[in-house]
């Protein structure tokens, strides 16, 4: 087999999932009494305005998309819409996190159907597999032929996925990409020293984004460019350049947004942000178990976006 090698790089946006509570369009209308359905053109709408602030990929039906709560048919549908309104100008990935290897690899394929460039594809949560789980995991979606990018974030999975078996995982030729998400400069720092560049590594914790760039991580998977695409890709373009100066500065300008739409789980406060700014085109709405930002949470939020000139 040919190897695919060449990993993703750049600010890639994992995409919320804008969805509506209540509207008379069927499009757009409830399922049943409570279920928020998917706003197509919302989210139409949210990969143009990515696009025209300079990201470099997109991410559909990851974590902050809330594809846990979807259905494999709403899945592929949001995955179809990203997809058509990308329309070639940036790759898109497509998330297959689950527990089970064979709904992963369904899920996959269902995704490589629609035109997807790549794979995100987290570790299995909440069941725990060995780092020889890991492996079987990774190679059974390999075997669909697509680039991968994987994702560990062991806060929310339960599961880490240790450097070793990043280093074992790079002999697999479709393993092209590495989502990093633990939070740590060092955990980054000890995987890029044994993989060196056999794949790409990608932070996954936009806080310490620059940091990660620092030690060799070419580009983010980002929540915050959802709210703030330009900064996003601005703070990578100054640390490609070689502008130290201006990276740290744009640096110490994007932190404390990234603080704040972690200040309660993700997605809640992007959605919440991308309500204020986009006013009724966008609505903030969630499915359960996820619910509204707090009141508090919220006016904090809006000053900020204020302060950042993202609001008026």
């Amino acid at each position: 087999m040919q190897p695919i090698r060449a990993g993703f790089h750049g600010v890639f946006t994992a995409l919320v999932t804008p969805m509506r509570a209540h509207d008379s369009d069927e499009n757009i209308a409830l399922s049943g009494d409570a279920i928020p359905r998917i706003d197509e053109r919302a989210l139409a709408t949210l990969v143009e305005q990515q696009i025209l602030g300079g990201v470099s990929g997109l991410v559909a039906c990851g974590t902050t998309g809330e594809a846990a709560t979807m259905s494999p048919a709403e899945q592929e549908r949001v995955i179809r819409i990203v997809v058509e309104a990308a329309a070639g100008r940036v790759p898109v990935l497509a998330g297959i996190g689950s527990p089970s290897t064979a709904q992963s690899v369904e899920l996959g394929r269902a995704a490589l159907r629609v035109g997807v460039q790549g794979l995100l594809a987290v570790t299995p949560y909440y069941n725990r597999p060995p780092q020889e789980g890991l492996v079987q995991h990774f190679s059974a979606i390999a075997k669909l032929g697509a680039p991968i990018m994987l994702y560990n974030v062991p806060a929310r999975t339960g599961c880490d996925l240790l450097p070793d078996t990043v280093a074992r995982l790079c002999d697999v030729p479709e393993v092209v990409s590495l989502k990093e998400a633990t939070g740590s400069v060092q955990r980054t720092d000890a995987i890029l020293r044994k993989v060196g560049d056999r794949i790409t590594v990608l932070s996954g914790e936009d806080a310490i984004n620059h940091p990660l760039y620092c030690v060799g991580a070419r580009g983010t998977v980002s929540v915050v460019s959802n709210v703030a695409p330009r900064l996003t890709a601005d703070i990578l373009a100054a640390h490609q350049a070689g502008n130290a100066a201006l990276a740290l500065q744009l640096h110490r300008r994007f932190v404390p947004l990234a603080d704040a739409l972690f200040s309660e789980p993700n997605p809640i406060p992007t959605k919440a942000a991308l309500a204020m700014m986009y006013g009724s085109s966008v609505s903030s709405a969630l499915r359960l178990p996820l619910v509204p930002m707090s009141e508090s949470g919220q006016a904090k939020l809006r000053a900020l976006l204020v302060q950042m000139e993202l609001v008026s």
